[in-house]
């Protein structure tokens, strides 16, 4: 099992609208995830800075790199594009993060 983290960046004052967006997330693109081979998704947020950091557990074998191709990856980009920074396709704009410590 890979560990895989990034940042994103929410907008300011769409803290309650993010966290409803996720709590009502589509199993569609739920059941999409698990398919590309994450599991173990979490996403924080750091309410003063609206920088968001997310960890994901990968599957050794994941196709997650398939995901922005998908249709329901697409729709749910163009839903969240208005509360996030996004790239112009709008996909997250997310910065990777290196794992410097780990404990089990």
């Amino acid at each position: 099992m890979k560990r895989h983290a990034f940042t994103m960046k929410l907008k300011k004052g769409n803290e309650a609208e993010y966290k409803k967006r996720h709590d009502e997330i589509w199993p569609e693109l739920s059941a999409e995830l698990k398919k590309a081979g994450i599991s173990d998704y979490s996403i924080f947020l750091d309410e003063p800075s609206g920088k968001l950091f997310a960890v994901q557990k990968l599957s050794e074998n994941d196709s997650s790199v398939d995901l922005p191709k998908k249709d329901i990856m697409i729709k749910w980009w163009d839903y969240m594009a208005d509360i996030m920074d996004v790239n112009p396709d709008n996909s997250p704009v997310c910065e990777p993060l290196t794992e410097v410590f780990h404990m089990d």
